[in-house]
């Protein structure tokens, strides 16, 4: 389960495998999300206690029966230019992104390069070098919250 300021939000890792007849369960991230559902109940919305015991029910089942969908493994690493020629500028900064983990540097990776405009990935490089430089990851301030 998960508060958040709008909603509060029950989660099935393997919802997908779900048979969702009320349709209750939403993927919060179309196209990113593969097997990730949730069902979010809002402070007016009134709760039936029953259906949500059939669906957690439903999930055990599911588990038991071994349903569940592997992770695709990602590709290597594309790291784009602004972060390369920093890399290449302050070797500090090289050696600690490569201490990283695979998934820490596509982490960062991505982060810089899905920005459009090149101003907002400078701004995404500056913050991310300090955390960089401190072998953690983008979102580690978010874990064991």
């Amino acid at each position: 389960m998960a508060n958040f300021k709008n909603h509060l939000a029950l989660w099935f890792h393997q919802g997908v495998f779900l048979k969702d007849e009320t349709k209750t369960l939403i993927n919060a991230q179309e196209g990113v999300t593969k097997t990730l559902r949730q069902w979010r109940f809002k402070e007016d919305d009134k709760i039936d206690s029953k259906l949500i015991f059939q669906y957690i029910e439903e999930a055990i089942e599911n588990a038991k029966a071994g349903k569940e969908m592997k992770p695709v493994k990602k590709k290597d690493v594309s790291i784009p230019l602004l972060l390369k020629s920093a890399l290449a500028t302050d070797k500090i900064l090289e050696k600690s992104f490569y201490k990283l983990t695979p998934g820490r540097q596509r982490e960062y990776a991505e982060y810089i390069s899905e920005a459009k405009r090149e101003a907002t990935q400078q701004k995404r490089l500056d913050k991310s070098s300090e955390l960089i430089k401190k072998g953690v990851g983008l979102h580690d301030k978010y874990k064991n919250c």
